[in-house]
C-alpha cells in the first residue's frame, strides 16, 4: 500500500532576507524554522533543506540496512547512521556521506561492508537522490 507524507513551508520575503516555517503536516511533529543563512552559515536553531534529507537519508538506509542483515540472517543489534549532505552555493547539493557503524553478531567485517553498500544503493532516499554522489563509511563497532 502506497503511502504519501506531506510537509509545508510557508516562506515570506526574498531569498537573502526572508524566511520560512516547515510544518511536518503528516506526522505533527513540529514546525521548524528555515532561512538562507542556517542554509549557508549558522543554523542558530534553524534547520535547511539539506538536514531534512541528511534526517531523511539516515533513517532510511538504517531501515533498509537493517532489513538486508536480517534477512542474510544477521539481524542487527544496533546501527547508528549518520548522512552529511553538502551543500555549496550557487551549485546544489554536491554530496551525501554516509557513516554507518554497527553492532551486528556474527558478520564478518567484509559482510558488513557489502550489505551497507547493497543498502545505499537500493534504500528509496537514496534512488530518489540519484544524480548525486553518495558515499559510504561503514564498520562494525568496536567493543
Amino acid at each position: 500500500m502506497a503511502t504519501t507524507r506531506t510537509a509545508t513551508t510557508r516562506w515570506e520575503g526574498s531569498l537573502f532576507e526572508g524566511a520560512g516555517r516547515v510544518t511536518l503536516d503528516s506526522s505533527g511533529l513540529g514546525t521548524y524554522d528555515v532561512t538562507w543563512a542556517a542554509r549557508t552559515e549558522a543554523p542558530e536553531g534553524r534547520t535547511s533543506p539539506e538536514e531534512l534529507i541528511a534526517a531523511a537519508h539516515s533513517s532510511c538506509f538504517s531501515m533498509a540496512f537493517s532489513n538486508g542483515l536480517a534477512k542474510a540472517g544477521t539481524p542487527p543489534t544496533s546501527l547508528e547512521t549518520s548522512a552529511d549532505v553538502t551543500f555549496q552555493p550557487g551549485e546544489g547539493i554536491t554530496g551525501i556521506k554516509i557513516t554507518v557503524r554497527g553492532v551486528v553478531p556474527g558478520i564478518s567485517a567484509e559482510d558488513f561492508v557489502a550489505a551497507a553498500e547493497d543498502a545505499k544503493a537500493n534504500c528509496p532516499v537514496s534512488k530518489a537522490l540519484t544524480g548525486t554522489t553518495i558515499t559510504l563509511d561503514a564498520a562494525l563497532a568496536e567493543g
